[in-house]
């Protein structure tokens, strides 16, 4: 498997940003992520994210991947958090 290490630093948050309480911080993110949930396909997709995606989906039609239904691993995970508090 081929490791990613070139990945772009993000742009550092808007003015303002840091002024902000947790609580507008969330809002804010909520806001941009609704914005951009509306049309993903114009969300552009970095050429390394569809090499890895190729790449996984490969090894795992060779047979040398696992996978499980979401509603399992799902159940796991919340039963771990259960177990953590």
């Amino acid at each position: 498997m081929t490791i990613y290490l070139s990945m772009r630093q993000p742009a550092l948050p808007p003015p303002g940003f840091d002024e902000l309480s947790p609580d507008e911080k969330l809002e804010y993110i909520q806001a941009l992520w609704d914005h951009f949930s509306q049309h993903p396909e114009d969300v552009p997709v970095p050429d390394w994210h569809r090499q890895v995606v190729a790449e996984r989906l490969a090894a795992h039609r060779r047979g040398e991947m696992t996978s499980r239904p979401w509603s399992e691993v799902r159940e796991e995970l919340l039963a771990r958090l259960r177990t953590e508090r």
